[in-house]
Parts: C-alpha cells; sequence; structure tokens
C-alpha cells in the first residue's frame, strides 16, 4: 500500500515536468496535423462571418452571453449551444475527434474575442478570451501556439493536454482566431 502510495505522489509531482518534456512534440503535431484542421475553407468562413456578426459587441454583452451559455449547459433548452454543434464545421471536428483513435479528446475554434464558433462537444463556456489558449495564441500572430499542462481528464479517465493556436485567413495570413485541441498525453510520443 506504501508503495502504491508512494507511486502515486511520484507520478503527480512528474506531471508538471512532463507538460514541459511533451511540449515540443505537441508543437509537432499542431504543425504537422492539427493547422490542416483549421485551415479547412468552411471553418474559415464560419470564423470570418462570425468575426462580422460579433465586432460590435461590447464586453459586458459578451460577459453576458458567456453568463447564458453557462446556464444553459445546466438545462435542456439550449438556444445558444445546439446551433453551434449542429453546424457542420462542429460536426467535421466531432469526426475528426472519432476519427482520432484516443488521440484527440476535444476540439473548439473561436472568433477573434475568443467566442466559441464550432467544437466537438460543449464547452464549460462560450467565451475563451479570458484564458491563455486565446490570450497566448491570436492576440500574438498567426505562428502563436500555447502549451497547456498535463491534466487529467475525468471524462475520458487519462492525461491530457490542450494545445492552442492561432486560425488564419489563408487567403490574407491575417490571424482571424483561435483553435484548441486537446491531446491525450499519455499517447505522445
Amino acid at each position: 500500500m506504501k508503495s502504491s502510495a508512494a507511486m502515486l505522489v511520484l507520478a503527480l509531482l512528474a506531471l508538471p515536468a512532463q507538460a514541459e518534456d511533451i511540449s515540443p512534440q505537441v508543437k509537432e503535431i499542431v504543425e504537422k496535423e492539427l493547422r490542416a484542421w483549421a485551415a479547412d475553407p468552411a471553418l474559415v468562413a464560419a470564423v470570418i462571418a462570425a468575426n462580422e456578426a460579433h465586432a460590435a459587441l461590447s464586453q459586458p454583452q459578451i460577459e453576458s452571453l458567456d453568463a447564458a451559455w453557462r446556464t444553459e449547459l445546466e438545462t435542456s433548452t439550449r438556444p445558444t449551444i445546439d446551433p453551434i454543434l449542429a453546424a457542420p464545421e462542429s460536426q467535421a471536428l466531432k469526426a475528426k475527434i472519432e476519427a482520432g483513435g484516443g488521440r484527440f479528446t476535444e476540439a473548439f475554434v473561436t472568433d477573434s474575442h475568443g467566442l466559441n464558433v464550432a467544437q466537438a462537444g460543449p464547452t464549460s463556456d462560450y467565451w475563451q478570451g479570458d484564458e491563455a489558449k486565446f490570450l497566448e495564441t491570436f492576440p500574438k500572430g498567426a505562428e502563436a501556439i500555447h502549451v497547456g499542462e498535463v491534466e487529467f481528464d475525468e471524462s475520458s479517465q487519462s492525461y491530457s493536454v490542450q494545445a492552442s493556436f492561432t486560425v488564419i485567413d489563408p487567403a490574407s495570413k491575417a490571424p482571424i482566431g483561435a483553435m484548441t485541441v486537446g491531446l491525450n498525453a499519455e499517447m505522445i510520443q
């Protein structure tokens, strides 16, 4: 029993180091695989359309939308969440997650405000604009990548890490949003 507890403590202490150790591999996955997901013409068009639709939103309006989203998560009536989940771009992300053989745990894309545009499954909030996954990508330019900490994912019962990066308009090369993909950290080599 003591050795099991000691092993658990050692494993937990190693997690921050593991996150640092896998950062180069995560960035390589972004460059070799995930940027292609974000370059899908339908997804790019959806982000551009969301940017246009949300251009005049104030910060209080964004926070109100975010609060409504979080409330909807607890109800069966979800007028904000369900249309996004049903969108073809969200369904395409969901298919990529399902086809990933357990390598991917989640995927979502935000507009220039950090508001969800497409997602493989519901996120805990609508506005990602106050989180590192957005703040360390979209505002930092076209090449920005943010690798989160390795964390235990209760839903998948595995360790995962979020890779976030700037979504660009392939025509202009301008940043238009951000994408976050959860990776099964146990499958990263």
